[in-house]
């Protein structure tokens, strides 16, 4: 299975327990990172003003216990590549 196979079955994991308001996977995850200690400011990428608004729902996404524990769970740290 490839890293992206795997990120993707662990994000499908972590998101079985996001808001019953059904919230786009983006907002979720979005809001997840933004309540990680040190993150500031994260990167979305946006090229289109949709793009903009959409990743802003995530200001109002609220996760439970179980929506925040479930994806740090599944993750499985890799080492850095390029830096010996």
């Amino acid at each position: 299975m490839s890293p992206a196979q795997t990120a993707c079955r662990k994000l499908q994991a972590g998101l079985e327990g996001r808001p019953p308001s059904g919230s786009p996977a983006a907002q979720v995850a979005l809001a997840w990172l933004l309540g990680q200690p040190g993150v500031t400011a994260p990167i979305i990428g946006a090229t289109k003003l949709a793009h903009l608004e959409a990743a802003l729902g995530a200001l109002d996404v609220s996760l439970t216990e179980d929506g925040v524990k479930r994806p740090e769970e599944q993750y499985v740290p890799h080492p850095v590549l390029g830096h010996g």
